[in-house]
């Protein structure tokens, strides 16, 4: 069977490599994508089972990400973020 594949988006060089170490060691093929024009070549070449997205990066953040991916795709998304204000956490539901 085909690993599943991941695709770690964040401008965060750390907390890509610890996502991609952690997910690559249980098994998932993962890609990373340090911001959004890196993301969509990513996704020209690949169809990933899930996105990993980061709500604050520079450029287009998670949630104009999220919104333009949901156009035309349904891969799940599990948004990645550090804010806790609940109206960033309802927005993230939309």
């Amino acid at each position: 069977m085909e690993n599943k594949q991941i695709l770690v988006v964040d401008d965060n060089l750390d907390l890509r490599e610890a996502l991609s170490d952690y997910l690559g060691r249980a098994g998932f093929e993962v890609l990373c994508a340090e911001n959004g024009r890196v993301m969509w070549q990513l996704l020209n070449d690949h169809h990933p089972d899930l996105i990993i997205l980061d709500i604050m990066m520079p450029g287009d953040d998670g949630f104009t990400l999220c919104q333009k991916l949901r156009k035309n795709s349904d891969i799940p998304i599990i948004m990645l973020t550090a804010v806790t204000e609940e109206a960033d956490r309802v927005a993230g539901l939309e």
